[in-house]
């Protein structure tokens, strides 16, 4: 039973995807690139997507709906999707996710930042990148720490977004994200799909997410530092409600 039910899940994810994929790249040709309803198009698809997968929403707060820096803690692969559950923004990801099958092709339609992280020039664009898609009037999410972890709190933040936003007078809004199973984490040495595919198997799997209030100011560490102190609060407080 656990079989079927995670290679249904499985053939969904990438029918599914596809069928998304090509419906955002459709409307461009047809109608004109409208980035607007690319990501509206994209929140749909993460509505109908997670809860196929299983997976249980459980937000609190206000989703941002103006110009803003998502700034949310990483746990696994599941977080674009987590989010783009309410947040109609930009994602920021690293290279490599534009080469994988069937979420590569998707992301890159729907204007995801990628950027490798070892490369100073490919961290300037995408900061230039993230800057512009801002002034445009889009949130745009990005996950702070940079990788994932098992670690109760966050880890060190990366500090690029944060003088972004002291710099260029950008609002920062907390998102905190937690799964009540450690096994929902993707950490360490596994491999996307052996992870997803045991993952596949459960039958019902939970993903909390706050949304906290806006942050604003001229100093990047002051900034950082209450962003930090709010989402490990929230991650905290999720913990203790299971």
């Amino acid at each position: 039973m656990k079989t079927l039910r995670a290679f249904y899940r499985l053939l969904f994810f990438i029918f599914y995807t596809i069928l998304v994929s090509n419906q955002m790249a459709l409307a461009n040709l047809l109608s004109g690139k409208d980035m607007w309803r690319t990501l509206r198009i994209r929140r749909k698809w993460a509505r109908v997507l997670l809860p196929h997968l299983g997976i249980k929403m459980h937000v609190v707060g206000t989703p941002p709906d103006f110009p803003c820096i998502v700034a949310a803690n990483h746990r696994s692969y599941l977080d674009p999707a987590v989010l783009a559950h309410d947040v109609v923004g930009y994602g920021v990801a690293k290279a490599e996710v534009a080469k994988w099958p069937v979420i590569g092709w998707g992301a890159r339609i729907a204007g995801v930042i990628f950027l490798k992280r070892e490369s100073l020039t490919s961290r300037k664009l995408a900061l230039d990148g993230i800057a512009e898609k801002i002034r445009e009037g889009f949130p745009v999410i990005i996950f702070v720490e940079g990788t994932t972890h098992t670690q109760p709190a966050t880890i060190d933040f990366k500090s690029g977004s944060f003088k972004l936003a002291a710099n260029e007078g950008f609002a920062i809004v907390p998102a905190a994200i937690e799964f009540h199973s450690p096994e929902d984490y993707w950490v360490g040495s596994d491999t996307f799909l052996p992870h997803l595919w045991k993952r596949l198997k459960v039958k019902e799997k939970h993903a909390y997410v706050r949304y906290g209030p806006t942050i604003r100011g001229d100093d990047w560490e002051d900034m950082m530092r209450r962003t930090k102190s709010w989402i490990d609060a929230e991650l905290l407080a999720i913990r203790n409600g299971f």
